[in-house]
């Protein structure tokens, strides 16, 4: 008895996803966006060989993941490779401001290095002028102060 229940639940089962295929089917047929599409060559070729439609229909089905994976991963390579871009130039960036920092602070200390050079030749040579040559600093000192007598 409980064959016969079972079988019975089956074959019920069975009428009821046929029912909604059916529906589902209809549905579909009635749709005007597939009724577009089944008019054009290509709709008339696959409705003429059902084999072929559910080949393509099933390579479609199969193959969106493997093509969304792969649009996903392009996309996850583009991002990266835009931001891994923009680390590269800060970085750069970085780089050019810290070498710039450096050449300017090397032309100060050498500006500096300079000043001090020029101007302990400015107060050394005559102070050696002085002391190795007094005549001619004797005769610029006259020189000094006589036109300041004419003046008087």
């Amino acid at each position: 008895m409980q064959r016969n229940s079972s079988s019975s639940s089956n074959s019920s089962l069975t009428q009821q996803l046929g029912e909604r295929w059916l529906t589902l089917i209809r549905r579909l047929q009635d749709d005007p966006k597939l009724a577009q599409v089944m008019s054009t060559s290509v709709g008339q070729y696959l409705r003429s060989r059902p084999f072929l439609a559910l080949a393509l229909l099933l390579f479609s089905a199969m193959a969106a993941l493997p093509i969304g994976l792969f649009l996903l991963f392009a996309l996850i390579t583009i991002v990266m490779s835009v931001v891994g871009f923009v680390f590269f130039e800060v970085f750069l960036l970085f780089v050019g401001g810290i070498t710039l920092l450096s050449v300017l602070s090397g032309i100060v200390l050498f500006s500096l290095l300079v000043s001090v050079i020029v101007t302990g030749v400015f107060v050394t040579i005559p102070n050696l002028l002085k002391r190795y040559y007094p005549h001619v600093a004797k005769r610029k000192e006259s020189e000094e102060e006589s036109p300041e007598l004419n003046q008087k």
